[in-house]
């Protein structure tokens, strides 16, 4: 499996990952996170793949998370239940996410991917 990148391509954040990506010449796939976002399935194992925490995957700062008041709400969800919310909508994924199917990075600094996927 070649590089996946989620990205949103409004999104300065997303863009960076994608021009880190290009400058050091990384072949990946680009997936427009909000047309076609991951099944719940994909983020579960990303999830699991990635060794973070769940909360980790949500882009809080995002308007939709305030919107349907997930800050309160994630509280007491189970780990099912927060999978079923992020499957809902791509815009409540934290990004960019990029994959190669063993690795997972979740948002962008660039030494973390320097230490990833250099």
């Amino acid at each position: 499996m070649g590089l996946i990148l989620y990205w949103y391509p409004k999104c300065g954040t997303c863009r960076n990952a994608k021009k880190w990506l290009d400058h050091h010449e990384l072949h990946y796939e680009a997936i427009h996170i909000a047309e076609n976002p991951p099944s719940r399935t994909e983020i579960e194992q990303l999830y699991k793949t990635s060794g973070l925490e769940l909360k980790k995957f949500f882009n809080t700062s995002g308007q939709k998370y305030r919107e349907l008041g997930l800050k309160d709400k994630l509280k007491g969800a189970t780990e099912a239940e927060m999978l079923d919310i992020l499957a809902t909508d791509g815009m409540l994924l934290k990004r960019p996410i990029v994959t190669d199917g063993a690795k997972v990075t979740v948002g962008f600094k660039e030494e973390q991917f320097e230490q990833v996927w250099n």
